[in-house]
């Protein structure tokens, strides 16, 4: 076995990595080569320092990915991203990209974020007892839980009217700074978030490859955003084809009014109307917005769920 970090020409043998875990753990969690290809050429990754991989030949069998985020505020967050493919599990290459995430993020955080405090962070879907055990005992601790979210676009949905005042306008360029605003403005509170930039808003959302603009909404007040729903689509994903609802948000002042069960009734009625066969989206679970009852009523249940687990890390 060979230790060393990803290259930007790793995303086919990653993306085959993707597809060999996703059959085996079902957690809709599956990257093209295109989609990997965009991760390792992200301006918030140090390939060198901040990705570690297992090979054996040509086949790519354990993987670490450490990403800066694109601000902090008070705390740099940072989110491992990792696995083992299903035939190498259980020969301990698991804690080993976990102990490493643990002896690089502060050295990447420094880099990015001087004298900030760091938390690393990474993700355990429920069914996976022995990834619960490992994370437990290097020190993490659960601290946030998350469910997926999905419905069918058969049968009746539900209506897309919208409140006094409010319209619903497709994305546009012109929309696109108000809808980033808006979103930074939504998830001051919510746990784990941090501001976009232009930048990496940019980089992340809206000039993401899997940006879908047709299907992207931004509610307005007169000329004013006041609550945004951005789709994504993944074409690597099996199954269905399936619109993901990466990001919805209405200001606070707004919320309780209707806005964001305005946004998914327009939402999903488009999705069907563009071929879509279901939609998902990701909801932390114990959202103070009421956001799961919102989808709910929507007609979205829970399919998936999982646990945020964190180490909070001394500065290097």
């Amino acid at each position: 076995m060979e230790w060393g970090p990803l290259t930007r020409e790793d995303a086919r043998p990653m993306a085959e990595l993707w597809a060999a875990m996703e059959a085996e753990d079902r957690n809709g969690m599956i990257y093209g080569v295109d989609d990997v290809a965009e991760h390792l050429s992200s301006q918030l990754i140090d390939l060198a320092e901040g990705t570690l991989a297992a090979r054996d030949g040509d086949r790519i069998v354990a993987f670490g990915y450490l990403p800066a985020r694109q601000s902090a505020d008070g705390l740099h967050m940072v989110h491992l991203t990792g696995g083992v493919h299903p035939a190498y599990r259980r020969r301990g290459l698991g804690r080993r990209v976990i102990e490493w995430s643990v002896q690089a993020a502060p050295g990447l955080s420094e880099k990015a974020f001087p004298g900030v405090p760091l938390e690393l962070q990474l993700d355990v879907f429920d069914g996976h007892p022995g990834l619960t055990a490992l994370v437990e005992e290097a020190g993490f601790a659960a601290v946030r839980s998350f469910a997926r979210m999905e419905r069918s676009l058969s049968g009746d949905l539900p209506a897309s009217g919208s409140p006094d005042g409010v319209s619903i306008a497709t994305w546009s360029p012109e929309l696109d700074d108000g809808a980033r605003q808006v979103r930074n403005e939504a998830f001051r509170d919510h746990w784990g978030s941090v501001q976009h930039t232009p930048e990496s808003w940019r980089a992340l959302i809206s000039g993401s490859r899997n940006f879908r603009p047709e299907s992207s909404f931004v509610a307005l007040a007169g000329d004013r955003a006041v609550g945004v729903l951005i789709t994504h689509f993944f074409e690597a994903r099996q199954g269905e084809r399936q619109a993901w609802i990466q990001i919805i948000a209405t200001l606070r002042e707004w919320r309780g009014k209707g806005v964001a069960s305005a946004l998914i009734g327009h939402a999903l009625a488009a999705f069907r109307d563009q071929g879509y066969e279901s939609a998902g989206l990701g909801v932390d679970a114990h959202n103070p917005t009421g956001a799961v009852s919102v989808y709910s009523r929507a007609g979205l249940e829970i399919t998936k769920r999982s646990t945020t687990y964190a180490l909070k890390i001394k500065p290097a």
